[in-house]
């Protein structure tokens, strides 16, 4: 039995700035700030799996052979020349080459909201205001490629769009596979009808909001909009996973992870820019090596079929795979073969959208303690994420108290990963 923590829910050159001196039109600390951004920019979707809990990075991405804090798992080889990983990922092993890892994450938030919310956003949460999402910001920054949505998360629910508004909000599908009742009229309404009960409802709402600024009602206004274009597209057809080959569900696995990789596939094969697929059970202080390998059997084989689906259809180049947790898990495996949570160092996993695979960008200490070479702090990874996609990471957006937000807090992008 794996027993979580109570209150665990699934549920961003001074001198030169003072003087604001310019240059053709643009401040110099923003040309500074910009240097090096004006790249050709590769990715144009992201598929982000958020493992909620605070996954192990000992017992995954970072092994530890031969040290006391191994634990169970050995490491294995993979199709990355140098590059180990757990055993509980044999298949996901043999796409390495495609993928990288970094290995010196150097959190500051051991607290699961606090850090779950940094690691969303790039920002620590303060008591006046809702900073976005990273995949609110894609949907904010990047062009909408058609009828779906920008911005998808499966199987829980993604963070609020804040001071970016309704457009930049995540449909949610609570689970893939199944038909969503609310793009479809009820059960006994024809479509003639359902049709003209829209046109009335669009009248009302014409009335009733009149000239009204009120950003509710234009939210509201919004939703509808979106959902009656939604419910009309051809392009709904990515989330029939009922008409996909059985063997294909089967590689991926027929679970709410695997349909949801699957899912995912099929969506930014349609121009989704976003898409956040969920897991929870990451928190592991009791019985972590039972729980790790489950998760394995259930991840490794649709992590490894997302990989090399998207490689061999040539999208993999154009679409950024990235795995995050809240934080990693203690080096010392505690009385009741856990590890507890353990914030100042832990990995994460990033294939596709212009990254160099085979490569491991940094490490942690000889027992997965301590960043041990090239620190990177949680901002970066938001800002790597904005460079591959050609987003200016350092733009400002007003908030509706008119208050100019950074796109990403402070981060600098890890230039090894597109190096």
């Amino acid at each position: 039995m794996t027993i979580g923590c109570e209150g665990y829910q699934l549920s961003r050159r001074a001198m030169l700035g003072a003087t604001g001196a310019s240059l053709l039109g643009m401040s110099i600390p923003r040309l500074i700030a910009a240097a090096g951004k004006d790249h050709a920019a590769k990715c144009e979707n992201v598929i982000l799996f958020w493992n909620g809990g605070g996954m192990t990075h000992i017992d995954t991405w970072d092994p530890k052979p031969g040290r006391p804090t191994a634990g169970e798992f050995q490491p294995i080889k993979t199709s990355a020349s140098g590059v180990q990983i757990s055993e509980i990922f044999p298949t996901l092993a043999k796409q390495m080459h495609h993928c990288a890892l970094i290995r010196s994450i150097a959190g500051t938030q051991g607290d699961h909201g606090r850090a779950t919310y940094q690691l969303q956003t790039s920002y620590l949460p303060g008591p006046n205001l809702v900073h976005p999402g990273v995949g609110s910001v894609v949907a904010h920054e990047m062009p909408n490629l058609g009828d779906l949505p920008a911005y998808i998360t499966i199987s829980g629910l993604a963070p609020r769009a804040g001071y970016l508004g309704q457009k930049c909000e995540a449909y949610f599908v609570p689970s893939p596979g199944d038909k969503d009742p609310y793009l479809a009229f009820p059960e006994g309404i024809a479509e003639l009808r359902g049709n003209k009960r829209l046109e009335t409802l669009a009248k009302f709402n014409k009335r009733f909001n009149g000239d009204s600024k009120d950003e509710r009602l234009v939210s509201t206004q919004t939703s509808i909009d979106d959902a009656v274009r939604l419910m009309r597209s051809p392009a709904l057809e990515a989330f029939e996973l009922g008409k996909v080959n059985k063997s294909v569900i089967e590689r991926y696995g027929d679970n709410p992870f695997g349909r949801g990789a699957l899912l995912a596939k099929r969506l930014v094969e349609k121009g989704v820019r976003f898409v956040q697929i969920n897991r929870g059970g990451f928190d592991v202080h009791t019985n972590a090596f039972p729980a790790m390998r489950d998760h394995g059997e259930v991840m490794d084989p649709a992590l490894a079929a997302l990989v090399a689906d998207l490689a061999e259809s040539g999208m993999l180049a154009k679409t950024m795979i990235v795995m995050l947790s809240e934080f990693g898990r203690t080096p010392k495996i505690n009385k009741d073969e856990g590890r507890d949570h353990w914030a100042s160092v832990f990995s994460c996993f990033i294939a596709g959208g212009g990254v160099r695979g085979g490569q491991v960008i940094g490490s942690s200490d000889e027992d997965g303690a301590e960043p041990k070479d090239r620190p990177v702090n949680v901002p970066d990874i938001h800002a790597s994420i904005c460079h591959a996609l050609g987003i200016d990471a350092t733009k400002e957006v007003m908030t509706p108290l008119k208050r100019p937000m950074k796109l990403v807090d402070k981060g600098e992008v890890v230039k090894e990963l597109f190096a």
